[in-house]
């Protein structure tokens, strides 16, 4: 099969001018995604039975259906309803990109929610007892002690979420986004030419995710400077 560098070019320089919405949809559902996560977890680890339920339902809800199912619904499915179409969110509703986006947060935050509890879980108890020996309390024991060491614990974990969500992105093409998977289908349909389309896509999203995933990495070491691998030097003179 000869590859054909002109169309390769041209294919690439299409999908680059798509590539920001790709990047919008990840920038937005993630960080609204994390916040409703944050409440879910503070609700999950809380003293209310209530709360601990609705927020159990609500990521089992989000975690054992599939995403394409949860953004078909809630694009096709609520404006089957009178009540939703004459409601104020409507609007909202009725736009493809804010759909996409509050199905990728509302999906994201189920998964992150039980990242972030794991994290904290892993919270040494002596830490706490620490801190509140040197009379911290609240969000001050949250800022200095449990929230540091609990992100640390759950970046691993984190990233690999937010990996899952820049590819869960070209899902959204399938309501009529027009990001990078979007736009490649729309040229395979009037080229046949799935391969070359494919490829330049499946490049483009792989670049995305190397970015991230050096990004997340230069993140943790920086978190966690007893992981980092010293100097032989330094090894030498402290065995001496």
């Amino acid at each position: 099969m000869n590859m054909d560098l002109v169309f390769l070019e041209q294919v690439m320089q299409a999908l680059l001018e798509v590539l920001p919405v790709t990047v919008a949809l990840f920038a937005i559902s993630v960080t609204a995604g994390g916040l409703l996560a944050l409440l879910l977890t503070y609700l999950r680890v809380s003293n209310n039975a209530a709360a601990r339920g609705f927020a159990r339902s609500y990521i089992f809800v989000f975690r054992g259906s599939p995403l394409l199912m949860q953004m078909f619904l809630l694009y096709y499915g609520l404006g089957q309803f009178p009540i939703v179409r004459h409601s104020v969110v409507w609007p909202i509703l009725r736009e493809p990109f804010y759909c996409a986006c509050i199905s990728l947060a509302l999906c994201t935050a189920g998964y992150t929610a039980e990242v972030f509890r794991g994290g904290l879980r892993a919270v040494p108890p002596k830490e706490v007892e620490a801190g509140k020996a040197y009379g911290m309390s609240g969000f001050l024991l949250f800022r200095r002690i449990v929230g540091p060491i609990a992100f640390r614990h759950c970046l691993p974990a984190y990233s690999t979420e937010l990996v899952s969500m820049m590819k869960s992105t070209s899902l959204a093409s399938l309501v009529t986004v027009w990001e990078v998977t979007g736009i490649a289908n729309k040229m395979i349909s009037s080229t046949y030419r799935t391969f070359e389309i494919f490829l330049c896509a499946a490049a483009i999203y792989l670049l995305l995710n190397f970015l991230l995933v050096q990004a997340l990495g230069m993140l943790e070491r920086r978190l966690s400077p007893h992981l980092r691998a010293r100097p032989t030097g330094v090894e030498t003179v402290q065995a001496l």
